[in-house]
């Protein structure tokens, strides 16, 4: 499973034209699995997104994560993250598992996330043509894979 990780200022997700959700301070996160992931993935890194400090404390350290700053966390699902590039210049997606494997993987993120945050979790829809916008804050990104645990 792999993940990038922004702190926002503010995201949302348009679909059809219209706001599907969106969030203000928190987290937006894209999330990609293979076709070898499992729960165990979801709750590694559920658990690191949950545990991450991004957010800075009175002193301005980043020392606080997501429930001490009390943000808002958005999912999206992002095949893509599996994207092999070292043959010619067109990505191949092999990697990344197909719906049937990753859009259940994908729910029981999002619900692993919620209980482990304690926050709720918004999300895109998975599969679905999305347009992103989001306010990145610092700016912070985090890239994490479950399967090169750094």
């Amino acid at each position: 499973m792999r993940v990038v990780i922004q702190r926002v200022l503010e995201a949302s997700v348009l679909i059809e034209g219209r706001v599907h959700c969106k969030i203000g301070p928190g987290l937006f996160i894209l999330a990609g699995w293979e076709a070898e992931d499992s729960a165990e993935d979801n709750l590694w890194m559920a658990q690191k997104v949950s545990k991450m400090r991004l957010f800075a404390d009175a002193a301005g350290v980043m020392n606080r994560c997501i429930t001490e700053a009390a943000g808002e966390l958005l999912v999206v699902s992002q095949f893509t993250l599996h994207a092999a590039t070292k043959k010619g210049n067109r990505p191949s997606y092999f990697k990344a598992a197909q719906p049937s494997i990753s859009q259940p993987l994908f729910e029981d993120f999002v619900d692993i996330l919620w209980n482990t945050a304690n926050l709720p979790v918004k999300t895109g829809i998975f599969g679905a043509d999305m347009k992103v916008s989001l306010v990145n804050d610092g700016p912070v990104t985090i890239t994490m894979d479950s399967k090169n645990k750094e």
